[in-house]
């Protein structure tokens, strides 16, 4: 199994790479949504893939970051969601979004990838909705905040702590992590303080 790739791009598809690695070109099947924050033809990239094998075909797919490959594996495991069904829903919804549908039940949204009816979204929520939650979102974010400002972990305590909190208080989870999301968390900021934050959001 490839775990990841780390090369420089060759060339970008709709819904296709071409990344060189020690002179060998991969071609790597994407999302819509990865294909946008590509950086530009000759730039190196890291490629978190998963490798799809069968009797006629052996592919590879790529995300930009660990979460979004985790999604997918996911997404797959679902029946009559393959690999292809599985970039389609993460060409017009991010890992995140996807969470924030399958929480609050929303098979519309999921619904809005090519090839994917209002069943398929609806099994999509009945399979995954016990395997996400609000804590796994914080943390991919929390993952990637670190990646870009070197923040520490309180700030994911307290929004988990939070989102608890508004949940106890009747609030659905998908209420919770989009009102808890939507707030700037420094270092010294409690549980608490986040809490009265994430209500004025929510007009309480």
């Amino acid at each position: 199994m490839i775990a990841y790739l780390k090369g420089e791009i060759s060339d970008i598809g709709e819904d296709s790479l071409v990344l060189e690695v020690n002179n060998i070109g991969y071609n790597v099947r994407i999302s819509a949504g990865t294909a946008a924050l590509l950086p530009g033809i000759g730039e190196t990239v890291k490629i978190y893939t998963y490798t799809y094998v069968r009797e006629d075909a052996f592919c590879l797919y790529g995300f930009l970051t660990r979460d979004d490959l985790e999604i997918f594996r996911r997404l797959i495991t679902v029946n009559g969601i393959g690999p292809k069904g599985g970039l389609a829903v993460l060409s017009v919804m991010s890992a995140d979004d996807l969470r924030f549908a399958i929480l609050s039940g929303d098979a519309k949204a999921i619904a809005k990838a090519p090839g994917i009816g209002v069943k398929t979204a609806e099994r999509v929520i009945l399979d995954l909705q016990d395997k996400v939650s609000i804590e796994e979102s914080f943390v991919a974010k929390e993952a990637s905040d670190k990646r870009a400002a070197g923040r520490n972990e309180n700030g994911n305590a307290a929004r988990n702590e939070a989102a608890e909190a508004l949940a106890a208080l009747g609030y659905s989870p998908s209420e919770a992590l989009k009102a808890v999301k939507q707030i700037t968390v420094s270092e010294d900021m409690n549980t608490e303080e986040v809490l009265k934050l994430a209500l004025k959001t929510m007009g309480r």
